[in-house]
């Protein structure tokens, strides 16, 4: 993997068979993905109770072929549900994921932990938090794979601040973080973006593991619209500076792309980049 290294979420490419998406995200010049399974192949049960050695080597061996590297494994369900039998799946699941990442060649696999129902449930969904991240960090400390937690509005966990102090709590070294500057991002923050993203690489910036690249815009009527990279008024020039500095030849995915836009997207990552490590 080149240090000037760009990769995408693979369902971005299509739901298709394994040996086809692998195919595709190598002739858009992608250099590794982040996979979340459901979403991005086709013909397989992907349901609790499915994943094996054999099948995650097939897939992995698949993208290994097409010299793409499985950089994350995404395994997005709420951690904080307050219905029992959705809540024990979707961790059985995550753990499911976490023993069997190495057989896929990923370090991490990552996840948004959730929305809240209200502010009157925080306590209860505060306390199924607790409860998930105490057996995840068990389950990844078991089999040597990062725990990578991802901020975004909605939800429980929604900006640098509320991240780091998840994070805190549980110290262990395989607890990381997704870095996605635009998912921290309100009207204020985004007002104030400089400020925002220095105090998230103050906050944040050791616990890195891989970072989303997409960007935002003002709407005509003033709400953040998301965009590719690129394309809006995020300031990539300091993202990309400080992401170098604590992180560098670290994982950039790209989110919130069409196709005909990946390859100007990729570009603007590569170059950016590039101009990032001249400075730092």
């Amino acid at each position: 993997m080149s240090g000037l290294s760009a990769g995408i979420l693979a369902h971005l490419l299509g739901h298709l068979p394994q040996k086809e998406l692998a195919a595709k995200v190598a002739a858009n010049g992608f250099d590794y993905v982040q996979l979340a399974l459901s979403k991005a192949i086709s013909g397989i049960d992907f349901s609790l109770g499915k994943l094996s050695p054999g099948l995650a080597q097939e897939i992995g061996g698949a993208f290994a072929d097409q010299g793409v590297r499985i950089a994350v494994l995404g395994c997005y369900a709420s951690l904080i549900d307050l219905d029992d039998e959705v809540y024990r799946y979707n961790v059985e699941r995550f753990k499911e994921h976490i023993r069997h990442a190495r057989h896929f060649g990923a370090p991490t696999v990552a996840t948004e932990v959730g929305g809240m129902l209200g502010a009157e449930y925080r306590g209860r969904h505060e306390e199924r938090l607790k409860r998930a991240l105490e057996e995840l960090v068990e389950e990844a400390e078991r089999w040597g794979v990062t725990l990578g937690l991802e901020a975004a509005q909605g939800h429980m966990i929604d900006s640098a601040e509320s991240l780091a102090e998840t994070v805190e709590r549980f110290p262990s070294s395989c607890t990381g973080v997704v870095m996605d500057p635009c998912n921290m991002m309100n009207g204020l923050r985004f007002e104030n973006q400089e400020h925002s993203i220095r105090e998230a690489f103050r906050l944040l910036g050791p616990r890195i593991v891989s970072a989303h690249a997409k960007d935002l815009r003002r709407g005509p009527d003033g709400r953040l619209l998301e965009t590719a990279a690129g394309l809006g008024e995020l300031n990539y020039p300091l993202f990309f500076e400080l992401l170098e500095q604590h992180k560098p030849y670290g994982f950039v995915t790209l989110e919130a792309v069409t196709e005909p836009q990946m390859a100007e997207a990729a570009r603007f990552i590569r170059a950016g980049r590039i101009a990032a490590r001249s400075r730092v």
